[in-house]
């Protein structure tokens, strides 16, 4: 049996848990950075009630997810969906310092977060996608980038990080295909489509030479100095053009990865093919999108039947 080890910082127990997440499980900066952020609030939440990390029981933990569902005076109280993903850190945290046989029995073996109901992603119509789409007018550069960023991103369900982490040896015109790079690394093929083909080839053809000019740059999208698009370059490229054509408040990025799922599934894909060019590791997390189809066609249907609503 382990035997529960002497107090230790808290910060040398973090960095060694985020040490095995970078470099045993391979994941991404930004996951690493969420873990860094949820177990931080941990940390300050032991601290104020004089708990050492590796003497927490569940009893203590449960009360730092009541906290952070009740909220308080200075701060929101969590929603019930980033309460899962906190917890889901706790869970992992723990059972790392278990096998490193630094705790005896793992605290968050019954901790449970409050239930999260079900919320469908948004999704665009045809037609809003395709006014979307239509917005990055003229053949100057940035609107040529955009064009092609946003039929990419249409055409094969890309999250905002897989966009904007691109090289151009990602995309292989000839074929119609791209290599994306998901969560913990992992890499997809997803076919590309005839307009995104169009699309990226008067990009890179016109618009990318004349954004990076002399330098060496990898990244397929470049901002206007010639360096790799951020996370923020991209959704205020989204957001500018939602804005033009009414859709303002309606969408983010990973609205375009939801309406990529739903469009399909409605077009006759099936479930394990777009679980594979989504890139989900459990066909669970698809599923959603069947949920959302069987919500449209309630939808067309109590609009165009006449005795629906009767």
């Amino acid at each position: 049996m382990a035997i529960a080890a002497p107090a230790q910082p808290f910060e040398h127990l973090l960095l060694d848990f985020l040490a095995y997440l970078e470099f045993e499980r391979g994941l991404s900066r930004n996951t690493l950075e969420a873990y860094r952020s949820d177990l931080l609030q941990l940390g300050t939440h032991l601290r104020r009630t004089g708990t050492d990390a590796l003497q927490a029981r569940h009893g203590d933990l449960a009360d730092f997810v009541a906290d952070l569902a009740a909220g308080g005076e200075d701060r929101p109280p969590v929603s019930p969906a980033t309460l899962q993903r906190k917890v889901a850190c706790l869970r992992s945290f723990y059972r790392h310092l278990r096998r490193q046989d630094l705790i005896a029995d793992d605290p968050t073996v019954h901790l449970r977060a409050p239930k999260q109901s079900r919320r469908l992603p948004q999704v665009l119509t045809r037609d809003e996608v395709a006014r979307l789409l239509d917005a990055p007018r003229g053949t100057e550069p940035p609107a040529l980038r955009d064009r092609a960023l946003l039929e990419l991103m249409y055409a094969c369900g890309l999250r905002a990080s897989e966009a904007i982490g691109l090289e151009i040896g990602d995309v292989d015109l000839e074929s119609g295909i791209l290599r994306a790079r998901g969560k913990g690394s992992k890499e997809r093929l997803v076919p590309i489509g005839s307009a995104a083909s169009r699309a990226l080839v008067i990009y890179l053809g016109r618009g990318r030479p004349r954004l990076v000019g002399d330098r060496l740059e990898a990244r397929l999208f470049v901002n206007h100095r010639g360096s790799g698009l951020t996370r923020q370059g991209l959704y205020k490229i989204v957001q500018r053009h939602a804005r033009a054509v009414g859709l303002e408040g309606k969408m983010s990025p990973h609205t375009l990865r939801h309406t990529f799922a739903t469009h399909l599934l409605a077009g006759g894909c099936d479930l394990r093919s777009l679980q594979e060019m989504l890139g989900h590791a459990d066909i669970a997390t698809t599923q959603v999108y069947t949920h959302l189809s069987a919500e449209r066609l309630k939808d067309v249907y109590y609009d165009a039947h006449p005795r629906a609503r009767r």
